[in-house]
């Protein structure tokens, strides 16, 4: 937050500086933000390649719901879906390169999710 807070002393530096930042934000959002396009990335990277793969390994998932994420990280660029002619059609779902520069955002947020499972868990076990 050290960055985000800093430069709030000149307030017109400060709003463009925000305004870079919101848009940041959200264009990051818009690609990977939501319950399961993460999820999805983690599972392809894990080995799990095909749609029923997929859904049974993220719980909660419906079949729709895998669709429409699959294809929005397809059009973002994350994931790349392979067709396969033959009987039957075998469709399998890889990261592309591009799905790497993603590494240190999902480190982060396993660090920060476990800290922060540990906090509530401990904030509950003082609340009893």
């Amino acid at each position: 937050m050290k960055k985000i807070e800093e430069g709030q002393g000149n307030n017109k530096a400060f709003t463009e500086e925000c305004n870079v930042i919101l848009n940041a934000v959200g264009d990051a959002m818009y690609a990977i933000g939501g319950k399961w396009k993460l999820r999805i990335i983690i599972s392809i990277a894990r080995g799990n390649k095909r749609f029923s793969e997929l859904q049974r390994q993220i719980a909660g998932i419906s079949g729709r719901v895998l669709s429409a994420e699959l294809k929005e990280l397809e059009a973002n660029g994350f994931v790349l879906k392979k067709v396969a002619v033959g009987f039957p059609v075998l469709i399998e779902y890889e990261l592309t390169p591009y799905s790497q520069t993603l590494e240190k955002v999902v480190e982060s947020l396993v660090d920060w999710g476990k800290q922060h499972r540990e906090k509530i868990k401990r904030e509950f076990a003082e609340d009893k």
